[in-house]
């Protein structure tokens, strides 16, 4: 199976894709996140994998446009928990490495041991995957980067340091994209993705919205706002809650729900993914010698 990731291999994204689909899934690095969406509908790959939100810096906005933009469907789920390793080139060590490369975010996340490490000078850099191939390709042995324990097996980098991140439960949501709807195996735990529209000028028409699931019981999960593009200053939102358009009770709260939006979709029903929490980050590393650089 194809999937398309935004990144290279090695990266977060990537991590997901396996986590989702095997070990052995063929992933597509795409530049872009647009381009992961594109490749999917496009035919060029059977999947596409999207980060949707950090339990610390919160949802990816950009993700959440193209989801509506886009033709496809929300089919799966996962919950990464996110850990940054420093690694640096296997002929190199921690008293060698000089700056440390990775994105932004993922330099941002691990400000505390930069602040404990003065010495060592973060450096922006495209991707996390990106910093620690670089340092491979180019043989820099003053260079260190910050990424997953995956992309140091992959590119044969030494881990240096691991738990770099300020907080332990920094977890990202990645959602798996198709071209076609998932189709509910039996007995499992689903949920549902909408956006709609509110109608206007009708004072507290959100609260009677929320209401339809509330007096039928229906958990809420997650509400996102985002601005609607056509109308200044209108919005339209996002939101995810469990159970299935076959249940009665959806069924019945998600009619009542029609009548009170200008417009209305579904982006996906899926396997609930809260119980992935904290899988797969973590990947077997071949055997290295020991001593003091390879702790």
């Amino acid at each position: 199976m194809r999937t398309a990731i935004q990144g290279i291999k090695g990266s977060y994204s990537d991590v997901a894709a396996r986590v989702m689909l095997g070990a052995r899934c063929r992933t597509l690095p795409m530049e872009t996140f647009n381009d992961v969406f594109n490749a999917v509908e496009r035919g060029k790959a059977d999947r596409g994998v999207i980060p949707i939100e950090n339990s610390l810096s919160g949802s990816i906005h950009q993700n959440y446009d193209l989801l509506l933009s886009h033709r496809l469907h929300i089919v799966a789920e996962t919950h990464l928990r996110i850990e940054h390793v420093l690694m640096c080139h296997p002929n190199s060590s921690f008293a060698r490495v000089r700056t440390v490369r990775s994105h932004p975010q993922a330099l941002a996340q691990c400000a505390r041991f930069f602040s404990r490490n003065r010495r060592l000078h973060p450096e922006p850099f495209f991707d996390t995957a990106g910093a620690a191939r670089f340092i491979m390709e180019s043989h820099a042995l003053e260079t260190g980067a910050v990424a997953s324990a995956y992309a140091a097996q992959l590119y044969g980098l030494k881990v240096l340091r691991r738990n770099l991140e300020d907080q332990p439960n920094n977890l990202t949501r990645f959602l798996l994209i198709s071209r076609t709807p998932w189709r509910k195996q039996q007995g499992a735990s689903a949920k549902c993705t909408i956006c709609f529209k509110p109608a206007r000028n009708q004072v507290g028409i959100l609260f009677r919205i929320l209401g339809v699931f509330a007096l039928r019981d229906i958990d809420l999960l997650k509400i996102e706002s985002r601005p609607d593009r056509e109308t200044s200053f209108e919005y339209q939102f996002y939101l995810d809650f469990a159970g299935t358009p076959g249940d009665p009770r959806v069924a019945n709260a998600l009619s009542h729900l029609r009548e009170m939006v200008r417009e209305f979709r579904l982006l996906g029903v899926y396997p609930d993914g809260r119980s992935t929490i904290g899988a797969g980050t973590r990947h077997r590393e071949r055997p290295r010698p020991r001593g003091r650089a390879g702790r």
